[in-house]
Order: C-alpha cells, then structure tokens, then sequence
C-alpha cells in the first residue's frame, strides 16, 4: 500500500480531534493537549480557521448531533497530574476564528467522553481517569464512568448553571480508553481501565438504565471492537497496560475471549479500526521506540495477521480516516514531533 505524506500543521504537543459538520460541508478539528490553539482544516488539510488559542487540556471533541458545528470539548486535562480543573465546554460557531466557549460542566480529571444516541435520545457518557490523588502518579482514587440525558439546547449552560451527572460506575483505575463501537446502525461504548474492558450499552428509554458488562478483565489503556476475518463475529483490540507495550487481538468463542495475536510496540497511544482500502483495518500509533504509524489487517490466505508500517519516527496520540474524492485519508495527531499529518492511501 503506497501512502503520499502530508505535513498540513504545526501544534505542540497535538492531541484530540474528530470530523465536524459545518456548513453544509465537512471538516477537522485539532486541539493541543497543553495549552495553545485549536485549529479548523478543510478535508484537504488546508487550514480555515482558528477556533481558540490560549485555552487547551482537550483529550476529547465530539460534535453535538444535528448541530452547525457546535461541539464538546474537554478544557484544562492537561495530565493525570494535572488535572484538578478540568471541565467540559460548549464551543458554538458565531462567525469567522469567532467561536463562543461556555462550560458545561466542571468535572475533575474528565478525560474521555462521548455522546451516544440511541432511540432519538442523546446520551452524554463521559470518563475521569480518577478521582483525586494526594501525591504526584497517585493512583489509589479511582475514576468513574458518568451520564446524563443531553438537552437538545445547550445556550443555557454557563459556569452558574451546568449539567447534572450521575455516576454509573465507579472503582476504574486508570480509565483511560474509550471507543465508540457502531454495531448494525446502534452506538455503544468500550471502556478500558486496569480493571478491563467494559462495554456500556444506553438504555433503550429515557427512564431506562445502562447496561455494562465486562468483555475481558485484561488490563487496559485502549481497545476496540472490529470483525477483522468477517465471519460475523467481532475480534477485541486491546493495548495492555496502561500506556503499555502490548497489543492483543482476541477472538470471541463460546462467549469467552480468547487471544489469537500479540505484538509488541512501546507507548502503545493512538487507534482507530474500521473498513479501509475496502477491509477491515485498524490503524495503531505508539509513542515510545521507533514511534511508528502501523495498518494491521487479516490474511485470509495464511489466517494470520498483517503489519505495514505507513510512517516512522511520528509518535500518534491519535488517529481519525474518513474518504475524500475517492481517497481514503488518515490524519494523525503526531504529538511527539508536533505535526498535523494527512497521509493518503494509495489502496
């Protein structure tokens, strides 16, 4: 798989970003996960507007379903150590490199969120990768899991007036992972924490509860759902542990998981899995070592697993695809050498 390489942006220590709706067309956001800029690129990578500079500690962005542009954004993460004021904000367009940001909700070390629709209703379930520490690494207060209802209209909430959550699990040191799992057109969550991996799936009301169960009790830093050798059945991808060095595929037979491939990467950080080039792929970025950007897929022929490096000396936080002109695109986040990167897929 040839791949052409493109450097479209400059952003210390470039962390979190996702695809934006906006104006009728498509986008990328790219925030910083210290403090500095957010940026909004075109789909070709050229850059349209700056949406903020001076705020960051943003690990997640997630566009409010239906909305022009406005989205959620975790501010002021800008470590487990650092973490005490992080909060989740409202970030709405009102005009060019003029966005408005309104908090939601306060929440000490909110890491991962997410905003899961199921039935016409928008779950908002967000992550705290603990709950408080005495000392620096303090690892001994575990995070939790939270949710609400999300209101369809967000211009009321301000630093006086924010979002009530409510806990629907707690005891998860180091909650560090989440995915959103798309599975025949409904929306769940895989969590990852030392623990394990979970599976949180919205209730099916308003009045409803969350499901949860535990896939694995591995522990984890990141993993995902995808049926890599399309016999129905979706293979687990874990990183083990926390920041770890382990990548883990498991198979699911007999409802138990069992592990069918390992390999080992150092800083396991960045991933993303769906249909790319036309297959099942996941595309898998670490931070330590030779900091490698890596497609892995399934080899009918030899029922093994492939891996091909797209880049080198690159080091992801993370990773998003989408296709544009017939091409399937990848933008990574390459934190360790501050660069916004397209890489185009010759499939």
């Amino acid at each position: 798989m040839k791949v052409d390489r493109k450097k479209i942006g400059e952003l210390e220590k470039c962390y979190s970003m996702t695809l934006l709706d906006y104006n009728n067309s498509k986008h990328i956001v790219v925030a910083t996960e210290k403090i500095g800029k957010c940026f909004l690129f075109d789909l070709d990578g050229n850059l349209e507007e700056t949406i903020w500079d001076g705020y960051g500690g943003t690990m997640s962005i997630v566009q409010v379903p239906g909305s022009n542009g406005q989205f959620l954004a975790t501010h002021k993460f800008y470590s487990p150590n650092d973490s005490k004021n992080a909060s989740i904000v409202v970030v709405s367009p009102k005009g060019k490199d003029y966005w408005e940001i309104r908090t939601l909700v306060n929440l000490p070390f909110v890491h991962r969120f997410d905003i899961i629709t199921r039935n016409g209703i928008n779950y908002l379930i967000v992550c705290t990768i603990k709950s408080g520490h005495e000392y620096k690494d303090d690892w001994t207060i575990p995070g939790k899991v939270y949710s609400a209802v999300l209101p369809d209209n967000l211009e009321d909430f301000n630093d006086n007036n924010q979002l009530q959550l409510e806990v629907i699990k707690d005891g998860m040191s180091k909650n560090h992972g989440y995915y959103r799992y798309l599975n025949n057109g409904s929306q769940s969550a895989v969590i990852s924490c030392e623990q394990g991996v979970f599976h949180f799936v919205p209730p099916a009301n308003i009045n409803g509860k969350w499901t949860i169960e535990k896939l694995i009790s591995t522990p984890a830093s990141d993993a995902l759902l995808l049926d890599f050798d399309n016999d129905g059945i979706d293979e687990l991808v874990v990183f083990s542990p926390f920041h770890g060095d382990n990548l883990i595929i498991y198979k699911k037979d007999n409802e138990k998981y069992t592990e069918v491939f390992s390999t080992k990467m150092e800083f396991l950080h960045a991933i993303y899995g769906g249909l790319i080039c036309g297959k099942p792929m996941i595309i898998v970025g670490h931070r330590g070592g030779k900091r490698n950007l890596i497609a892995i897929t399934y080899n009918d022929k030899t029922g093994n697993y492939d891996l091909e490096i797209l880049d080198t000396n690159a080091g992801a936080a993370n990773v998003i695809t989408y296709k544009n002109k017939s091409k399937d695109i990848i933008i990574a986040t390459n934190r360790e050498i501050n660069e916004i990167t397209m890489y185009t897929l010759q499939c």
